[in-house]
């Protein structure tokens, strides 16, 4: 159970020590004066029998700074608790730098990066470290400990080794939808390369909710026992939505990755341009598209890909579009199709079975896969 202390440590409170003569007397009289039990023989038992042995070493210290908090060193904080070396360790928020000194690790204060000391800090002249595997953003606390603690996450989590594939896969999967946005903000790196201010404000995101969870200045008890009882709310809100992500990569991304690349493998049965990908069970693709074109240096890429509708067992085909934040298609549907719909879409396109092609033509639909299959084979050459 953890405690806050006036000192801003938290640490497993002690156990009451009851007097052994004050629980005899608590015996009741006839168990008292009841005549003890006949001896029986003497037998000599090793003394290492009764050994309770070696007392378990205390747990491991983590620290990091006091007063006010944000989302890279409450994440870093619940990670690195994860880890085998940290597990559960007690958390010191202090920026006391002989108490900073004799702790285990240091997280986000002190001034030092020296993973072989686990000391984590960001903010110190010179630092530039990032996470590699191709990107560039500087990392924050929260980075630092995910770079160095997060494969060893992620393989508990599989229940795997180290060193499979999957780890590593999910290892760069998590930096890039969930880290690195932390190692931006808390670095003030923005998100898009202008000078323009922004179109709407935007207070919903991880880092800012977990800053919401500091004192408020109009808190009548500002006390370091709060803030440590807020730190801690705050390490639950960004170590459960990590955990999210990491278990989202690992139960649904992942399968989902391995159905597109078999797909992708298995373009030209579907036609012989290699344009053209179906699906043979749905799930989210389009990410995983654009990352496998690349990684399998696909050419000439996907224009369409076709998929059955759970719902109405129609068949769709769908525009790739340019990039996965784009809204233009690679090679949208023909334009003498946008917007019509069955029938009259159908005589259009002299393809029987049409139900609609979006009046944008960045997805249509058809009764059936031969039907959907030639509407994306008329798209190819129209």
């Amino acid at each position: 159970m953890l405690g806050a202390t006036r000192g801003g440590i938290w640490k497993r409170q002690p156990h009451r020590l009851f007097n052994l003569q004050q629980r005899l007397l608590a015996l009741s009289p006839r168990m008292a004066a009841s005549p003890p039990p006949p001896a029986a023989s003497p037998s000599r038992v090793p003394a290492s029998s009764f050994s309770a042995g070696p007392p378990p070493p205390p747990p491991k210290r983590v620290g990091t700074h006091n007063g006010s908090f944000h989302c890279d060193e409450a994440l870093g904080c619940f990670m690195i608790r994860l880890t085998d070396k940290f597990s559960n360790a007690e958390i010191v928020r202090t920026r006391d730098p002989e108490v900073l000194e004799g702790l285990d690790a240091v997280l986000d204060v002190g001034g030092v990066y020296d993973p072989s000391r686990d000391r984590y800090d960001h903010h110190q002249k010179g630092f530039v470290e990032v996470f590699g595997h191709g990107f560039s953003t500087k990392l924050s606390s929260a980075g630092l400990v995910y770079k160095h603690f997060g494969k060893e996450i992620i393989a508990k989590e599989l229940q795997v080794d180290e060193n499979h594939p999957d780890v590593l896969r999910l290892f760069l999967a998590v930096y890039k939808s969930f880290m690195e946005a932390i190692d931006a903000v808390d670095n003030g790196i923005n998100q898009y390369d202008t000078d323009q201010p922004p179109r709407y404000v935007n207070n919903t995101y991880l880092s800012s909710r977990v800053g919401k969870l500091n004192l408020d200045w109009i808190d009548p008890d500002q006390s370091s026992e709060k803030e440590n009882e807020a730190f801690q709310r705050a390490m639950s809100l960004a170590g459960n939505e990590f955990l999210d992500s990491v278990r989202f990569h690992a139960r649904s991304w992942l399968p989902a990755r391995s159905i597109v690349m078999e797909c992708l493998a298995a373009r030209y049965g579907v036609d012989s341009s290699g344009e053209i990908m179906v699906l043979n069970q749905f799930c989210p693709w389009k990410l995983h598209l654009f990352e496998l074109e690349e990684e399998m240096k696909i050419e000439p890429s996907i224009k369409y890909v076709l998929y059955q509708d759970d719902r109405s067992q129609n068949w769709r085909v769908q525009a790739v579009a340019l990039a996965p934040d784009r809204f233009e298609s690679r090679k949208a549907l023909p334009a003498q199709w946008c917007g019509l719909r069955d029938d009259e879409l159908s005589k259009e396109s002299a393809i029987p079975g049409c139900v609609f092609v979006h009046m944008n033509g960045f997805i249509g639909g058809n009764q059936t896969y031969e039907g959907a299959l030639a509407m994306a084979r008329g798209g190819l050459k129209l």
